[in-house]
């Protein structure tokens, strides 16, 4: 085997160990067995124990499997007794199991035409279903009209239920004793609040259903939620009582318009006790422990339901459809419809969850032991495989689907340890019984000799090996514990301190016996050295160039290094103009490493932005094209331009940034080319096909232009003189107006001014007519 030898790593000391390592592994009970200067693991792959001689006494035992029961599928239900339907086979299956080792069987499930059918109707019967009861007091008969299309078989049953009678799940008030719906006037009167009833076994007489429905009343509670948990639950696991029929299909339609109580819910009226699982019917067939269980849970739901091969159809209105489906996904086997506010629809809704039921086939395991692995792979009607998968759908009645179940044992048990598990289809009571015992054991352990000469007289000789008495060693024991014990110890040590044998081989006496190992040999008097423990590159051993001894690469001619991965020859350096990595570089280790920057290649003969690859290229496009130049003869051409791809073009293309533009003179023209290296390492030529020629200008035309510049030149000087001059000009102006804005007064009032005529005033007093005045003269 190549690769890691899981089984030889394995350091199995006893067949028994060996079988656990890999169902691969094989162990080796010959005597006379592997070199007497090596030690041969007996654990190892079965063609290397061959290789090595070991035909003939080799355990290796393997997984099987027997069918013990195998009825073959029934294809019609009704008219046989339930003994004679078959829906599975197998029916019973022993495996016995060597640990690791997968071993697989198929089972076929098919589900028979006209198969007996019990449907038992559990209704919610609070006060909001009122309009519902109504409209389903003529179902049975409808129900059983539609039903007989699908089998000959069917028997009807009723049961009902509200919520627990205990605050604060319903009314328990004095006053509401006897009618919770007192001082509601939308419904003054109604029974008495309930947990579960059963009110009529299953029965094949539908009028007596129609009966029971007419007879039933609505009650009242008082949370929305309801207790059908509770009533689901009872109408499960009351088998008696209810009178499922072992034989039959199993329905239990459950209708509601509201959420369910769950477990833990009974705590907020004191139930702290969670359910049994158990059935609780008292004679009156009423629940008797609704006032002391809690709920029960979604898990136990599924349990009980599963166990007694029980369909659940959830009928509920729309608002709650998703919260209900969602609890389909956690109890296996059931389906939800939505149910009309008025249950008008509920005879299409059985009929169709019933061809749902009936159009899929799921497996379920029971009671499955832990160090047991189980994978399904399903065939469906479409003839493809699905690896993980252990359902099936879009079935059609008759229609046969397959599984393959695969088995695989973990680990080993104690010694004569057997499991029993089933396999059975969700909601069916035909089942599949797989036992399992484990196959851990040698077939040469049952042969042990105590005292063998085979171990000198001091051993047990078991599956090829000794297991020395206490105070002797060695693998034939022959050798004794103690002072001369440990002298023998002392030898198998290279130093004081050291592992014995250096912890890869074993100390027979005084001598080391060394492992036999995958990667190679071990050897050495203390096992010390090996050919595979040296340095590598790229993960080859001595670079291939060298053998490794002890922990050294011993390198070929021409390799040096610690991994001879260092070639010493030169040849690959030279370039193909007789340079050293085209003088861009040194070889080191038989390869070019090129110092020159933007230089690259085997030899560094790559090199875009080197100066003079242009006049390089320049040669090669010479001698090519135009068989000219240094490089003129065809074989030199040919030696040196072995890499170059020319193109001739009408027009040069220069707007790829990774070409190179290239000039030279040809006879007062210009040649222009450009080149571009390839990633193969090719170069990549671009030429035109003529060289780039142009006239000379007459001496009218410099002329011209020359005065026409100079005019111009002057145009523009003068423009600029301009408009420097008005830029001052309106600087200066501007400066003016601000000093003046600023001057503190007019010229109309210049203090220097004064008026030419002046004003006084003269006091006088006279006489006139007798009268005195005061005044002034001016």
């Amino acid at each position: 085997a190549e690769g890691l030898n899981l089984c030889t790593s394995g350091s199995a000391t006893s067949c028994e160990e060996c079988l656990l390592i890999h169902p691969k592994c094989a162990w080796c009970s010959k005597e006379e067995f592997g070199s007497t200067k090596s030690i041969t693991s007996r654990c190892d792959f079965l063609q290397n124990l061959i290789a090595n001689g070991c035909a003939g006494a080799i355990e290796n035992p393997s997984s099987s499997i027997s069918v013990l029961k195998n009825v073959p599928l029934s294809s019609k239900g009704s008219g046989q007794t339930h003994l004679d339907v078959t829906q599975i086979t197998p029916q019973k299956v022993a495996l016995n199991l060597r640990p690791g080792d997968q071993t697989s069987f198929q089972v076929q499930v098919r589900q028979v035409e006209d198969y007996p059918v019990d449907l038992y109707y559990l209704m919610d019967l609070s006060l909001s279903m009122n309009d519902d009861l109504d409209n389903i007091r003529n179902l049975g008969t409808k129900l059983a009209e539609e039903m007989r299309k699908l089998t000959s078989n069917f028997r009807l049953g009723f049961g009902s239920f509200v919520d627990k009678n205990i605050s604060p799940f319903s009314y328990t008030a004095p006053r509401y004793q006897n009618n919770p719906c007192i001082g509601y006037k939308l419904f003054p009167s109604c029974v008495p609040s309930f947990g579960f009833r059963h009110l009529l076994s299953l029965t094949d007489k539908v009028d007596r259903f129609n009966e029971e429905v007419q007879k039933q009343k609505v009650s009242r509670n008082r949370d929305a939620p309801e207790g059908g948990f509770d009533a689901i639950l009872q109408a499960a696991v009351c088998k008696e009582k209810i009178g499922w029929r072992k034989e039959a299909s199993h329905l239990l339609v459950f209708t509601t318009d509201d959420v369910p109580h769950i477990a833990l819910d009974g705590k907020l009226g004191g139930l702290v006790q969670p359910h049994d699982g158990q059935c609780h019917l008292n004679e009156a067939n009423e629940y008797s422990a609704s006032s002391q269980l809690d709920y029960p849970s979604l898990a136990l739901l599924g349990e009980k339901l599963a166990e007694n091969n029980i369909h659940l159809i959830f009928a509920v209105t729309k608002s709650h459809y998703v919260l209900y489906k969602n609890f389909t996904a956690l109890i296996p086997g059931t389906t939800v419809e939505i149910l009309h506010k008025d249950s008008k629809n509920i005879i299409e809704l059985i009929v169709k969850a019933y061809n749902s039921i009936r159009s899929k086939v799921e497996l379920t395991v029971w009671d499955s032991p832990e160090d047991i692995g189980l994978t399904f792979t399903a065939t469906c009607q479409d003839g493809l495989s699905y690896p993980g998968l252990r359902k099936c759908g879009d079935l059609k009645i008759g229609d046969t689907v397959s599984f393959e179940v695969a088995v695989e044992a973990r680990n080993c048990p104690a010694e004569d340890t057997s499991h029993t598990f089933t396999i059975k289809p969700a909601g069916f009571r035909d089942t599949l019984e797989v036992t399992v015992t484990y196959n851990c054991l040698c077939s040469c352990t049952g042969h042990t000799a105590p005292a063998s000469s085979k171990c000198s007289g001091n051993g047990t000789y078991a599956c090829g090996l000794c297991e020395c008495d206490p105070g002797y060693l060695g693998a034939r024991c022959e050798c004794e514990e103690g002072a001369s014990g440990d002298m023998h110890q002392a030898m198998c040590r290279e130093a004081e301190g050291k592992p014995l044998c250096s912890g890869r081989g074993e100390c027979s006496c005084n001598q080391c016996l060394c492992y036999e190992s995958e990667f190679g040999n071990i050897y050495g008097p203390f096992c010390e050295c090996d050919d595979f423990s040296c340095a590598r590159y790229k993960g080859v051993l001595c670079s291939g160039h060298g053998e490794c001894h002890c922990g050294e690469c011993k390198c070929h001619a021409g390799y040096i290094g610690d991994n001879c991965n260092c070639s010493t020859e030169m040849d690959r350096c030279v370039s193909s103009d007789g340079q050293m990595c085209s003088g861009r570089g040194a070889c080191v280790c038989g390869k070019c490493q090129c110092t020159e920057p933007g230089a690259f290649g085997e030899t560094c003969e790559k090199c875009p932005t080197c100066p003079g690859v242009c006049s390089t290229k320049r040669d090669c496009i010479e001698c090519k094209l135009f068989n000219s130049g240094r490089l003129a003869d065809n074989q030199t051409c040919q030696k040196h331009c072995k890499d170059e791809i020319i193109t001739t073009v009408d027009v040069l293309e220069t707007d790829d940034p990774n070409a190179i533009l290239c000039a030279y003179p040809v006879n007062n023209c210009v040649m222009k080319f450009t080149y571009l290296e390839l990633p193969s390492g090719k170069s990549n030529l671009t030429v035109l096909k003529e060289p780039a020629c142009s006239s000379a200008p007459s001496a009218t035309t410099i002329v011209l232009a020359v005065i026409g510049s100079v005019v111009l030149i002057g145009i523009i000087l003068l423009a600029l003189w301009k408009l420097l001059v008005t830029i001052h000009d309106r600087r200066e102006f501007d400066r003016f107006q601000s000093e003046r804005s600023r001057a503190r007064y007019e010229m109309a009032s210049n203090p220097l001014y004064r008026k030419p005529i002046s004003t006084h005033n003269v006091e006088f007093t006279f006489n006139k007519l007798n009268k005195s005045y005061n005044g002034t003269v001016d």
